[in-house]
């Protein structure tokens, strides 16, 4: 195939979104720019007077001016905090450092390689999308771990790696809220959903896994539509798009030798010691993995708060055993050069980073956010329309809203308590409301540039695609989020209809 046909993006739709999205400034420069876009809005809308409520503070919604004296001598305060306290920084960092290790002394490819000898071609895809999904149960996990993992499968298997990125991006982003194990975002939504209903009925109390069921049906239809996706529109429109990466960086797809199976065998039984050694210092009531009451899956719970480090052990100690068993590790020098080919690596994500985080803070400071949530639910609660019509217009108002404020917890801190007291009156349950909301807080998370995971997921296709750009990913993703948005909304009003349970003591209509 000759350079031209090489660098031509494809025809119709998709086609046209990735050229369009391709032409738009380096992802670092687009943040600049939606940066001084933010700046000029707050100084715009600090002189408008607006009427909405903040849910936060009870008082009307004020936008604050961003170019005033205070608070632009305050973002130059805080500019290198922003950049250094920002978590998905540190969550990306710490994780690689011990992937890396993995990664340079060949157990992640040879651990790959035996996974692949196991594993069918067929079932190949909807494997990757439901590790994506269960990935949810360490934090973000999938993001460092899952989604290049997935390109790596799928270029072993003799598959287009950008397919492979594509379907591990759905299950981890795309399905965030289908799961069928329960994970920390269930009580945080709990809580702030039951914080939103007792606003209207102090005496309401809402079970953690008041979606459980409803959830864990998703996750099948998660599985389905990504498998469907991958097999049936991306790879095909993949097809003819060329490696360009670095050979050095492709994973060798020859079978094992003895030495590598021996360091296999060696570095799985190193990470079960490590995995059983977990569970039993856990297992205990007065475990010190365990919160002040017990609980090991609470946000405050020292195991939940230490999954990243978990991870970077978890690569680190079988990618050492296996290097030394197998011959890659000869002194501890591999071991620190392993860490520094993942630090390289991240480079440019380092410098996207530093934007982002200019711009989250930017955007948060000036309640821009909070200003675009209240206005549309302002608008949804005016135009009282059926019980079925209001739960997909929750949808479909989370779908666009996350696209400006990724924060799960903090799309939902503002609009629980307009949300699920308003149909609360409507006779809607606040397990209904918060099943609703989390269909659409996933469908357009793997659309977004604006999500902080977004830039990374650029830099792991362009390992295998130099040119992948903003528009490249946004178009391979696209076809997922509508399929996700369109098919899962229909679900939830099956299953409404129908009347499945949602989850544990939970409920469809109020009181």
């Amino acid at each position: 195939m000759s350079q031209a046909n090489h660098n031509a993006s494809p025809g119709g739709f998709l086609g046209t979104v990735e050229r369009v999205g391709n032409k738009l400034p380096d992802p670092a420069m687009l943040f600049v720019f939606l940066l001084v876009a933010v700046w000029v809005l707050s100084l715009m809308l600090s002189y408008v007077t607006f009427e909405l409520i903040d849910p936060r503070s009870g008082e009307a919604i004020v936008v604050r001016n961003l170019l005033s004296g205070a608070a632009f001598t305050e973002f130059l305060a805080v500019m290198v905090t922003n950049f250094s306290h920002f978590h998905p920084v540190g969550v990306v960092l710490v994780a690689m450092l011990g992937i890396g290790v993995a990664e340079h002394t060949g157990f992640i490819n040879s651990g790959l390689r035996a996974l692949l000898n196991v594993t069918s071609d067929r079932w190949l895809t909807p494997m990757v999308v439901a590790v994506g999904i269960v990935s949810h149960t360490a934090a973000d996990a999938g993001y460092v771990l899952v989604i290049p993992l997935g390109g790596v499968i799928f270029y072993a298997a003799g598959r287009h790696p950008l397919a492979g990125i594509a379907a591990a991006f759905a299950g981890v982003s795309g399905g965030f809220s289908a799961s069928f194990i329960p994970s920390s975002i269930d009580p945080l939504l709990q809580g702030l959903t039951q914080a939103g209903a007792q606003i209207l009925d102090p005496e309401v109390v809402l079970n953690p896994l008041n979606n459980y069921f409803f959830t864990t049906a998703s996750s099948v239809l998660i599985i389905a539509i990504g498998w469907y996706v991958t097999d049936k529109i991306i790879e095909p429109r993949l097809k003819d798009t060329e490696l360009d990466g670095d050979a050095e960086d492709m994973p060798e797809m020859h079978d094992l030798n003895a030495q590598e199976s021996k360091g296999l065998r060696w570095a799985g039984l190193s990470m079960l010691v490590g995995i059983i050694i977990l569970i039993a210092t856990a297992y205990p009531p007065t475990s010190a993995w365990r919160d002040a009451t017990g609980n090991i899956s609470s946000f405050t719970a020292p195991l939940m708060r230490s999954i990243v480090s978990l991870i970077f052990l978890l690569f680190l100690v079988p990618g050492v055993v296996y290097g030394i068993v197998a011959g890659t590790v000869k002194s501890s020098k591999d071991v620190i050069v392993g860490m520094t080919k993942s630090m390289n690596s991240m480079a440019y994500y380092l410098v996207i980073m530093f934007f982002i985080a200019q711009f989250v803070y930017a955007f948060g400071q000036s309640n821009l956010g909070v200003l675009l949530a209240l206005q549309g639910a302002a608008i949804l609660k005016a135009a009282a329309m059926p019980a079925a019509i209001t739960i997909v217009g929750i949808v479909i108002l989370t779908a666009f809203v996350n696209i400006f404020v990724g924060s799960a917890s903090g799309k939902w801190g503002l609009l629980a308590p307009i949300f699920v007291p308003m149909l609360m009156s409507l006779g809607i349950s606040p397990d209904l409301t918060q099943a609703a909301y989390r269909v659409g807080d996933s469908s357009t998370n793997i659309i977004t540039p604006l999500m902080p995971y977004f830039p990374l997921v650029v830099v792991y296709c362009q390992r295998y695609v130099k040119t992948t750009g903003i528009g490249t990913l946004t178009a391979m993703m696209l076809p997922y989020s509508i399929s996700f948005l369109v098919l899962w909304t229909i679900f939830l009003l099956i299953y409404f209809a129908i009347g499945l349970p949602l989850g544990i003591q939970a409920s469809y209509t109020y009181p």
